[in-house]
């Protein structure tokens, strides 16, 4: 009888083993799938950025002027106002690349106009090479004293091209 008790306490542990075991492993899994709330998320993460021109908006710009993507930003500190917009079609977008007419952001709120400067080693900051589809592009605009700010409601006009309400970033 003792040995027969010896062969079950061991069968026993032999148990509590093999359960322990798959406890654990099970554990681990569930640790892996989903973080414990102590451990950091992976550096993958999703921006929500809603579409600027949601409607009939962004339909106009890329049907009327063959591009899309408008928007600004706030650079060098706020001294310059970035405007950049990727081209669909070259053919209608054409004016918004012409060397001969003059880039002007307007701001109603702060009641400036603001124009790009030309430096003299450098010339415009515009880029104004004939539009090809896919490419995105950019112009600087002077905002020296810092009049136009972040969130101001403004306007691009380039010839006849006129993008109203853009807000900047």
């Amino acid at each position: 009888m003792p040995e027969r008790r010896r062969i079950l306490r061991a069968n026993l542990v032999f148990l509590a083993a093999v359960l322990g075991s798959i406890f654990l492993a099970f554990q681990a899994g569930a640790q892996t799938a989903s973080q414990p709330a102590n451990q950091k998320q992976p550096a993958e993460r999703m921006h929500y950025r809603p579409d600027r021109f949601a409607g009939r908006a962004g339909k106009y710009y890329a049907l009327v002027w063959g591009v899309d993507s408008l928007s600004l930003k706030y650079a060098e500190s706020g001294e310059i106002i970035r405007f950049s917009y990727r081209i669909l079609d070259p053919s209608k977008a054409r004016t918004l690349n012409d060397k001969k007419l003059e880039p002007s952001l307007i701001d109603p709120a702060a009641g400036v106009k603001l124009v790009i400067p030309s430096l003299e080693k450098v010339g415009q900051l515009r880029q104004s090479s004939t539009p090809e589809a896919g490419k995105s592009y950019w112009m600087a605009f002077s905002n020296k004293g810092r009049l136009v700010k972040r969130g101001h409601r403004v306007d691009v006009v380039i010839g006849s091209f006129r993008a109203q309400g853009l807000e900047v970033d």
